[in-house]
Protein backbone atom coordinates (compact mmCIF):
# COMPACT_ATOMS: atom_id res chain seq x y z
CA UNK A 1 0.00 0.00 0.00
CA UNK A 2 1.44 3.48 -1.26
CA UNK A 3 0.80 6.80 -0.60
CA UNK A 4 1.99 9.73 -2.74
CA UNK A 5 1.75 13.30 -2.26
CA UNK A 6 1.40 15.38 -5.74
CA UNK A 7 -0.16 18.49 -3.88
CA UNK A 8 -0.13 20.23 -0.90
CA UNK A 9 2.42 19.07 0.40
CA UNK A 10 4.63 21.88 1.68
CA UNK A 11 2.49 24.38 0.31
CA UNK A 12 -1.24 25.55 1.00
CA UNK A 13 -2.80 24.43 -2.38
CA UNK A 14 -3.15 21.76 -5.27
CA UNK A 15 -4.43 19.08 -3.18
CA UNK A 16 -4.05 15.77 -4.91
CA UNK A 17 -3.02 12.68 -3.09
CA UNK A 18 -2.34 9.31 -4.94
CA UNK A 19 -3.07 5.82 -2.79
CA UNK A 20 -2.29 2.49 -4.83
CA UNK A 21 -3.72 -0.48 -2.62
CA UNK A 22 -5.51 -3.69 -3.40
CA UNK A 23 -4.70 -3.31 -7.63
CA UNK A 24 -6.25 0.17 -7.60
CA UNK A 25 -5.46 3.50 -7.78
CA UNK A 26 -7.54 5.84 -5.56
CA UNK A 27 -7.22 9.92 -5.87
CA UNK A 28 -8.41 12.34 -3.04
CA UNK A 29 -8.68 15.56 -4.79
CA UNK A 30 -6.79 17.21 -7.93
CA UNK A 31 -6.65 20.96 -7.12
CA UNK A 32 -5.33 23.57 -8.88
CA UNK A 33 -1.57 24.90 -7.43
CA UNK A 34 -2.24 28.97 -7.02
CA UNK A 35 -0.08 31.85 -5.28
CA UNK A 36 2.75 32.93 -6.93
CA UNK A 37 4.44 32.14 -10.60
CA UNK A 38 7.10 29.15 -8.95
CA UNK A 39 4.08 27.49 -7.77
CA UNK A 40 1.06 27.93 -10.17
CA UNK A 41 3.57 27.25 -13.43
CA UNK A 42 2.98 23.51 -11.36
CA UNK A 43 -0.63 23.50 -13.17
CA UNK A 44 1.12 23.49 -16.56
CA UNK A 45 3.76 20.25 -15.68
CA UNK A 46 2.56 16.40 -16.48
CA UNK A 47 0.53 14.99 -14.00
CA UNK A 48 3.08 12.31 -11.33
CA UNK A 49 1.04 9.81 -12.35
CA UNK A 50 -1.01 8.47 -15.60
CA UNK A 51 -4.56 9.55 -15.07
CA UNK A 52 -6.12 6.79 -17.26
CA UNK A 53 -4.87 4.11 -14.81
CA UNK A 54 -6.78 6.06 -11.88
CA UNK A 55 -10.12 3.94 -11.04
CA UNK A 56 -11.30 6.53 -8.76
CA UNK A 57 -11.12 10.21 -7.05
CA UNK A 58 -12.70 11.44 -4.24
CA UNK A 59 -13.51 15.12 -3.98
CA UNK A 60 -13.23 16.67 -0.31
CA UNK A 61 -15.18 19.46 -1.47
CA UNK A 62 -15.54 22.26 -4.55
CA UNK A 63 -12.45 24.75 -3.39
CA UNK A 64 -10.82 24.85 -6.52
CA UNK A 65 -7.38 24.12 -4.72
CA UNK A 66 -9.08 20.56 -4.27
CA UNK A 67 -11.35 19.93 -7.79
CA UNK A 68 -9.30 22.75 -10.06
CA UNK A 69 -7.47 19.89 -12.10
CA UNK A 70 -10.02 17.46 -12.76
CA UNK A 71 -11.23 18.96 -15.91
CA UNK A 72 -7.38 18.17 -17.17
CA UNK A 73 -7.04 15.13 -15.27
CA UNK A 74 -10.11 14.00 -17.59
CA UNK A 75 -8.35 15.90 -21.13
CA UNK A 76 -5.71 13.37 -20.17
CA UNK A 77 -7.67 10.05 -20.42
CA UNK A 78 -9.05 9.98 -16.69
CA UNK A 79 -12.41 8.34 -16.94
CA UNK A 80 -13.26 6.43 -13.32
CA UNK A 81 -15.88 7.60 -10.89
CA UNK A 82 -15.96 10.88 -9.03
CA UNK A 83 -17.56 10.73 -5.75
CA UNK A 84 -18.80 13.89 -3.75
CA UNK A 85 -21.26 14.94 -1.86
CA UNK A 86 -24.26 16.49 -3.12
CA UNK A 87 -23.59 19.98 -2.75
CA UNK A 88 -19.73 19.76 -3.50
CA UNK A 89 -21.19 18.04 -7.26
CA UNK A 90 -23.32 21.17 -7.87
CA UNK A 91 -20.90 23.85 -6.38
CA UNK A 92 -17.60 22.02 -8.47
CA UNK A 93 -19.80 22.41 -11.58
CA UNK A 94 -20.12 26.34 -11.71
CA UNK A 95 -16.63 26.62 -9.92
CA UNK A 96 -15.38 24.64 -12.36
CA UNK A 97 -16.89 26.47 -15.59
CA UNK A 98 -15.73 29.46 -13.90
CA UNK A 99 -12.49 28.37 -13.87
CA UNK A 100 -12.26 26.97 -17.68
CA UNK A 101 -13.07 30.71 -18.42
CA UNK A 102 -10.64 32.75 -16.38
CA UNK A 103 -8.03 29.76 -17.77
CA UNK A 104 -9.09 30.96 -21.39
CA UNK A 105 -8.72 34.30 -20.08
CA UNK A 106 -5.96 34.21 -18.77
CA UNK A 107 -4.38 32.43 -21.48
CA UNK A 108 -5.45 34.69 -24.26
CA UNK A 109 -3.11 37.36 -22.14
CA UNK A 110 -0.60 35.43 -21.73
CA UNK A 111 -0.22 34.47 -25.51
CA UNK A 112 0.09 38.00 -25.95
CA UNK A 113 2.62 38.46 -23.80
CA UNK A 114 4.43 35.21 -25.35
CA UNK A 115 3.64 36.46 -28.76
CA UNK A 116 5.73 39.66 -28.40
CA UNK A 117 8.71 37.99 -27.29
CA UNK A 118 8.66 35.44 -29.88
CA UNK A 119 7.49 32.70 -27.84
CA UNK A 120 4.98 29.53 -29.05
CA UNK A 121 1.51 30.10 -27.52
CA UNK A 122 0.34 28.08 -24.58
CA UNK A 123 -2.65 26.09 -24.79
CA UNK A 124 -5.34 26.20 -21.90
CA UNK A 125 -5.06 23.68 -19.38
CA UNK A 126 -8.71 22.74 -19.82
CA UNK A 127 -11.90 24.29 -21.63
CA UNK A 128 -15.72 24.09 -20.97
CA UNK A 129 -15.79 21.32 -23.09
CA UNK A 130 -13.66 19.21 -20.18
CA UNK A 131 -15.85 20.42 -17.13
CA UNK A 132 -18.68 19.57 -19.16
CA UNK A 133 -17.30 15.90 -19.69
CA UNK A 134 -16.15 15.69 -15.74
CA UNK A 135 -19.72 16.32 -14.42
CA UNK A 136 -20.37 13.67 -16.13
CA UNK A 137 -18.45 11.10 -14.29
CA UNK A 138 -19.69 12.59 -10.85
CA UNK A 139 -21.56 10.33 -8.12
CA UNK A 140 -23.33 12.07 -5.07
CA UNK A 141 -23.24 10.61 -1.75
CA UNK A 142 -24.80 11.04 1.47
CA UNK A 143 -23.03 11.56 4.95
CA UNK A 144 -22.44 8.99 7.12
CA UNK A 145 -23.46 6.50 4.26
CA UNK A 146 -20.55 3.83 3.93
CA UNK A 147 -20.13 3.83 -0.56
CA UNK A 148 -17.94 0.87 -2.39
CA UNK A 149 -15.01 2.32 -4.08
CA UNK A 150 -13.68 -0.76 -5.41
CA UNK A 151 -14.19 -4.08 -4.70
CA UNK A 152 -11.88 -4.34 -1.39
CA UNK A 153 -12.06 -0.43 -0.91
CA UNK A 154 -15.02 1.47 1.00
CA UNK A 155 -15.28 4.88 1.82
CA UNK A 156 -17.13 7.17 3.73
CA UNK A 157 -17.86 10.85 3.97
CA UNK A 158 -18.34 13.00 6.95
CA UNK A 159 -19.11 16.80 7.77
CA UNK A 160 -15.71 19.03 7.74
CA UNK A 161 -17.22 22.44 9.25
CA UNK A 162 -15.36 23.67 6.31
CA UNK A 163 -17.98 24.64 3.28
CA UNK A 164 -21.05 23.68 2.44
CA UNK A 165 -20.53 19.79 1.32
CA UNK A 166 -16.83 19.54 2.42
CA UNK A 167 -15.95 16.00 3.78
CA UNK A 168 -13.94 14.30 5.76
CA UNK A 169 -13.17 10.85 3.97
CA UNK A 170 -12.56 7.56 5.87
CA UNK A 171 -11.05 4.75 3.40
CA UNK A 172 -11.22 1.48 4.70
CA UNK A 173 -8.82 -0.54 2.21
CA UNK A 174 -8.73 -4.10 2.69
CA UNK A 175 -5.21 -5.74 1.20
CA UNK A 176 -3.22 -9.18 1.83
CA UNK A 177 -5.89 -10.09 4.47
CA UNK A 178 -5.43 -6.79 6.48
CA UNK A 179 -7.73 -4.19 7.03
CA UNK A 180 -6.64 -0.46 7.16
CA UNK A 181 -8.57 2.96 7.95
CA UNK A 182 -6.92 5.58 6.12
CA UNK A 183 -8.57 9.18 6.99
CA UNK A 184 -8.26 12.56 5.00
CA UNK A 185 -9.52 15.57 6.95
CA UNK A 186 -9.65 17.96 3.82
CA UNK A 187 -10.26 20.95 5.10
CA UNK A 188 -11.14 21.41 8.33
CA UNK A 189 -13.23 24.33 9.91
CA UNK A 190 -13.81 25.91 12.87
CA UNK A 191 -16.19 24.93 15.59
CA UNK A 192 -19.38 26.17 15.46
CA UNK A 193 -19.39 27.34 12.15
CA UNK A 194 -22.57 29.37 12.08
CA UNK A 195 -23.59 27.56 8.52
CA UNK A 196 -22.73 24.63 8.84
CA UNK A 197 -21.57 23.46 11.65
CA UNK A 198 -18.25 21.85 13.58
CA UNK A 199 -15.85 18.93 11.99
CA UNK A 200 -16.51 15.53 12.32
CA UNK A 201 -14.65 13.53 15.56
CA UNK A 202 -13.20 10.36 13.83
CA UNK A 203 -12.31 8.31 16.82
CA UNK A 204 -10.27 5.40 14.70
CA UNK A 205 -7.60 5.36 11.82
CA UNK A 206 -4.57 3.81 11.26
CA UNK A 207 -3.06 6.37 9.48
CA UNK A 208 -4.15 10.15 9.16
CA UNK A 209 -3.92 13.02 7.09
CA UNK A 210 -4.53 16.32 8.56
CA UNK A 211 -4.25 19.75 7.00
CA UNK A 212 -2.21 22.46 8.43
CA UNK A 213 -3.09 26.09 6.88
CA UNK A 214 -2.91 27.51 10.56
CA UNK A 215 -0.88 25.22 12.24
CA UNK A 216 0.92 27.33 14.12
CA UNK A 217 -1.15 30.35 14.86
CA UNK A 218 -4.70 31.18 16.58
CA UNK A 219 -8.12 32.74 15.61
CA UNK A 220 -10.04 35.07 17.25
CA UNK A 221 -12.93 33.23 18.52
CA UNK A 222 -15.43 32.54 15.90
CA UNK A 223 -18.60 34.55 18.15
CA UNK A 224 -16.28 37.51 17.61
CA UNK A 225 -16.78 37.61 13.81
CA UNK A 226 -19.41 39.37 13.34
CA UNK A 227 -18.94 41.96 16.19
CA UNK A 228 -16.21 42.79 14.68
CA UNK A 229 -17.47 42.72 11.44
CA UNK A 230 -20.00 45.06 12.28
CA UNK A 231 -17.40 47.50 13.63
CA UNK A 232 -15.87 47.31 10.68
CA UNK A 233 -18.68 48.17 8.89
CA UNK A 234 -20.01 50.90 10.97
CA UNK A 235 -16.68 52.58 11.14
CA UNK A 236 -16.38 52.75 7.53
CA UNK A 237 -19.74 54.68 7.19
CA UNK A 238 -19.12 56.86 9.73
CA UNK A 239 -16.05 58.10 7.46
CA UNK A 240 -18.56 58.27 4.74
CA UNK A 241 -16.18 55.85 3.12
CA UNK A 242 -16.79 52.58 0.54
CA UNK A 243 -15.69 48.89 2.57
CA UNK A 244 -14.11 46.50 -0.32
CA UNK A 245 -14.30 42.61 0.72
CA UNK A 246 -12.17 40.46 -0.99
CA UNK A 247 -14.03 37.28 -1.02
CA UNK A 248 -13.80 33.61 -2.09
CA UNK A 249 -17.14 32.68 -3.50
CA UNK A 250 -18.21 29.95 -1.61
CA UNK A 251 -18.94 30.27 2.02
CA UNK A 252 -17.30 33.63 3.05
CA UNK A 253 -19.56 35.44 0.85
CA UNK A 254 -22.42 33.83 2.23
CA UNK A 255 -21.39 33.75 5.28
CA UNK A 256 -21.10 37.80 5.05
CA UNK A 257 -24.78 37.88 3.83
CA UNK A 258 -25.62 36.27 6.70
CA UNK A 259 -24.38 38.70 9.10
CA UNK A 260 -25.47 41.72 7.24
CA UNK A 261 -29.04 40.68 7.64
CA UNK A 262 -28.78 39.82 10.97
CA UNK A 263 -28.00 43.53 11.04
CA UNK A 264 -30.96 44.66 9.09
CA UNK A 265 -33.19 42.74 11.19
CA UNK A 266 -31.67 44.38 14.47
CA UNK A 267 -31.80 47.87 13.04
CA UNK A 268 -28.28 48.33 13.50
CA UNK A 269 -27.25 47.83 9.45
CA UNK A 270 -27.27 51.98 7.60
CA UNK A 271 -29.60 52.22 4.99
CA UNK A 272 -26.50 52.07 2.47
CA UNK A 273 -26.47 50.01 -0.71
CA UNK A 274 -24.34 46.21 -0.66
CA UNK A 275 -23.27 44.97 -3.68
CA UNK A 276 -22.43 41.36 -4.40
CA UNK A 277 -20.14 41.37 -7.08
CA UNK A 278 -19.30 38.51 -8.11
CA UNK A 279 -21.17 36.28 -10.25
CA UNK A 280 -19.61 33.19 -8.94
CA UNK A 281 -20.78 34.28 -5.57
CA UNK A 282 -24.06 34.94 -6.96
CA UNK A 283 -24.68 31.50 -8.62
CA UNK A 284 -23.13 29.64 -5.22
CA UNK A 285 -25.63 31.72 -3.54
CA UNK A 286 -27.82 29.94 -5.33
CA UNK A 287 -26.51 27.03 -4.66
CA UNK A 288 -26.64 27.28 -0.76
CA UNK A 289 -30.16 28.35 -1.07
CA UNK A 290 -30.44 25.26 -2.67
CA UNK A 291 -28.65 23.12 -0.17
CA UNK A 292 -30.49 24.65 2.74
CA UNK A 293 -31.43 21.58 4.68
CA UNK A 294 -27.71 21.03 5.12
CA UNK A 295 -27.47 24.33 7.45
CA UNK A 296 -27.08 24.19 11.32
CA UNK A 297 -30.40 23.88 12.47
CA UNK A 298 -32.06 26.87 13.39
CA UNK A 299 -31.18 29.00 10.14
CA UNK A 300 -34.36 28.21 7.89
CA UNK A 301 -36.07 29.02 11.33
CA UNK A 302 -34.48 32.53 11.54
CA UNK A 303 -34.84 33.77 7.98
CA UNK A 304 -36.72 32.61 4.99
CA UNK A 305 -33.95 33.45 2.87
CA UNK A 306 -30.89 34.15 5.23
CA UNK A 307 -29.11 35.73 2.16
CA UNK A 308 -31.36 38.31 0.72
CA UNK A 309 -31.95 41.60 2.28
CA UNK A 310 -33.54 45.38 1.03
CA UNK A 311 -30.40 46.83 0.51
CA UNK A 312 -28.48 43.79 -1.27
CA UNK A 313 -28.21 44.16 -4.86
CA UNK A 314 -26.40 41.36 -7.18
CA UNK A 315 -24.19 42.72 -10.30
CA UNK A 316 -24.00 40.07 -12.43
CA UNK A 317 -22.82 41.88 -15.69
CA UNK A 318 -19.52 43.55 -16.31
CA UNK A 319 -21.21 46.73 -17.04
CA UNK A 320 -23.67 46.51 -13.86
CA UNK A 321 -19.83 45.77 -12.12
CA UNK A 322 -18.52 49.06 -13.62
CA UNK A 323 -21.50 51.51 -13.39
CA UNK A 324 -20.95 51.43 -9.53
CA UNK A 325 -17.47 53.59 -10.33
CA UNK A 326 -19.76 56.61 -9.87
CA UNK A 327 -21.73 55.46 -6.66
CA UNK A 328 -20.67 58.21 -4.33
CA UNK A 329 -22.27 56.98 -1.30
CA UNK A 330 -21.28 54.74 1.71
CA UNK A 331 -21.72 51.34 0.23
CA UNK A 332 -20.47 47.85 0.76
CA UNK A 333 -18.70 46.13 -2.08
CA UNK A 334 -18.34 42.05 -1.97
CA UNK A 335 -16.16 40.83 -4.76
CA UNK A 336 -13.92 38.48 -5.96
CA UNK A 337 -11.09 36.77 -5.75
CA UNK A 338 -10.59 36.44 -2.26
CA UNK A 339 -6.42 36.82 -2.61
CA UNK A 340 -7.18 39.54 -4.91
CA UNK A 341 -5.41 37.52 -7.74
CA UNK A 342 -8.09 37.87 -10.69
CA UNK A 343 -11.69 39.31 -10.57
CA UNK A 344 -13.37 41.93 -9.99
CA UNK A 345 -11.89 43.35 -7.23
CA UNK A 346 -9.30 44.57 -8.75
CA UNK A 347 -11.28 46.92 -10.85
CA UNK A 348 -12.51 48.88 -7.37
CA UNK A 349 -9.37 48.46 -5.89
CA UNK A 350 -8.30 50.55 -8.18
CA UNK A 351 -10.74 52.90 -7.96
CA UNK A 352 -10.82 53.21 -4.65
CA UNK A 353 -7.77 52.39 -3.10
CA UNK A 354 -5.96 54.75 -2.79
CA UNK A 355 -8.53 56.82 -0.44
CA UNK A 356 -8.23 57.03 2.96
CA UNK A 357 -11.96 57.22 4.11
CA UNK A 358 -12.50 53.66 2.13
CA UNK A 359 -11.34 50.19 3.87
CA UNK A 360 -10.17 46.91 2.37
CA UNK A 361 -10.92 44.14 4.63
CA UNK A 362 -9.85 40.76 4.16
CA UNK A 363 -11.78 37.85 5.47
CA UNK A 364 -9.76 35.19 4.60
CA UNK A 365 -6.65 33.60 4.09
CA UNK A 366 -4.17 35.51 1.54
CA UNK A 367 -1.39 32.78 0.34
CA UNK A 368 2.37 33.78 -0.18
CA UNK A 369 3.07 36.30 -3.10
CA UNK A 370 -1.06 37.17 -3.82
CA UNK A 371 -1.55 40.50 -4.05
CA UNK A 372 -3.83 40.69 -1.04
CA UNK A 373 -1.01 39.17 1.08
CA UNK A 374 1.36 41.89 -0.23
CA UNK A 375 -1.27 44.71 0.32
CA UNK A 376 -1.40 42.89 3.85
CA UNK A 377 2.41 42.99 4.69
CA UNK A 378 2.21 46.66 4.38
CA UNK A 379 3.10 47.16 0.63
CA UNK A 380 2.28 51.34 0.20
CA UNK A 381 1.86 51.39 -3.20
CA UNK A 382 0.99 48.02 -5.88
CA UNK A 383 0.88 47.92 -9.25
CA UNK A 384 -2.56 46.79 -11.08
CA UNK A 385 -4.04 46.79 -14.22
CA UNK A 386 -1.18 49.21 -15.70
CA UNK A 387 -0.72 51.80 -13.35
CA UNK A 388 0.64 51.90 -10.30
CA UNK A 389 -1.86 52.60 -7.21
CA UNK A 390 -0.99 53.82 -3.67
CA UNK A 391 -2.66 52.21 -0.86
CA UNK A 392 -4.31 54.85 1.65
CA UNK A 393 -7.35 53.10 2.29
CA UNK A 394 -7.44 51.32 6.00
CA UNK A 395 -6.20 47.61 5.69
CA UNK A 396 -7.71 45.44 8.24
CA UNK A 397 -8.06 41.53 8.83
CA UNK A 398 -10.86 39.60 10.49
CA UNK A 399 -8.76 35.93 11.67
CA UNK A 400 -11.61 34.70 13.12
CA UNK A 401 -13.63 34.20 9.08
CA UNK A 402 -11.53 31.99 8.88
CA UNK A 403 -13.13 28.74 7.50
CA UNK A 404 -10.18 26.70 8.31
CA UNK A 405 -9.63 25.35 11.79
CA UNK A 406 -6.47 27.18 13.96
CA UNK A 407 -3.92 26.02 15.73
CA UNK A 408 -5.70 24.71 18.57
CA UNK A 409 -8.92 23.59 16.42
CA UNK A 410 -6.66 20.90 14.72
CA UNK A 411 -5.17 19.75 17.36
CA UNK A 412 -8.56 18.93 18.86
CA UNK A 413 -9.35 17.34 16.13
CA UNK A 414 -6.86 14.84 15.77
CA UNK A 415 -6.23 14.52 19.66
CA UNK A 416 -10.02 13.10 18.81
CA UNK A 417 -8.47 9.49 17.75
CA UNK A 418 -9.01 7.51 21.36
CA UNK A 419 -6.26 5.07 20.04
CA UNK A 420 -2.82 6.82 18.38
CA UNK A 421 -2.64 6.61 14.60
CA UNK A 422 0.63 4.60 13.65
CA UNK A 423 1.25 8.09 11.97
CA UNK A 424 0.10 11.42 11.15
CA UNK A 425 0.81 12.84 7.97
CA UNK A 426 0.56 16.76 8.12
CA UNK A 427 -0.24 18.41 4.70
CA UNK A 428 -1.57 21.33 3.43
CA UNK A 429 0.12 24.24 4.86
CA UNK A 430 3.00 26.55 4.46
CA UNK A 431 6.38 25.17 5.78
CA UNK A 432 5.98 27.52 9.29
CA UNK A 433 2.53 26.37 9.94
CA UNK A 434 3.11 22.24 9.36
CA UNK A 435 6.18 22.57 11.60
CA UNK A 436 4.11 24.48 14.17
CA UNK A 437 1.65 21.54 14.31
CA UNK A 438 4.04 18.87 14.20
CA UNK A 439 5.59 20.53 17.23
CA UNK A 440 2.13 20.55 19.49
CA UNK A 441 1.27 16.79 18.41
CA UNK A 442 4.52 15.06 18.93
CA UNK A 443 4.29 17.11 22.63
CA UNK A 444 1.13 14.80 23.09
CA UNK A 445 2.95 11.93 21.74
CA UNK A 446 1.90 11.37 17.97
CA UNK A 447 4.17 10.07 15.60
CA UNK A 448 3.81 12.59 12.90
CA UNK A 449 5.40 13.73 9.50
CA UNK A 450 5.57 16.36 7.16
CA UNK A 451 4.75 15.40 3.83
CA UNK A 452 6.95 16.75 0.95
CA UNK A 453 5.70 17.39 -2.79
CA UNK A 454 5.90 14.40 -4.98
CA UNK A 455 7.28 11.75 -1.87
CA UNK A 456 5.82 8.36 -1.31
CA UNK A 457 5.74 6.10 1.25
CA UNK A 458 4.64 3.44 1.93
CA UNK A 459 1.64 2.09 4.76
Amino acid sequence: MKLTFNGAAGMVTGSCYLLEAANERILVDCGMFQGPKEITRLNYEPFRFDPKKISCLLLTHAHIDHSGLIPKLVRNGFRGKIIATAPTVDLSRIMLEDSANVNRWDTEYENKRRLRMGLAPRKPLYELADVKMAMKLFSKVEYGTPCKVADSIGATFHPAGHILGASIIELNVKEGGKEKKIVFSGDLGQWDNPLVGSPTVIESADYVLVESTYGNRPHESTRMSERLFAKEVMGTFGRGGILMIPSFAVERAQELLYYLHRMERDKVLPGEMVFLDSPLAIAATRVFNEHAGQFVPGIQKEFREPFAFRKLKFLESAEESMAINGYKKPCIIIAGSGMCTAGRIRHHLKHHLWNPKNTLLFVGYQAEGTLGRVILEGAKSVRMMGIEVAVKARVRKIDSFSSHADATGLVEWVRGFKVKPEKVFIVHGETDSALGLETELNKLGFDTHVAKLGESVEL
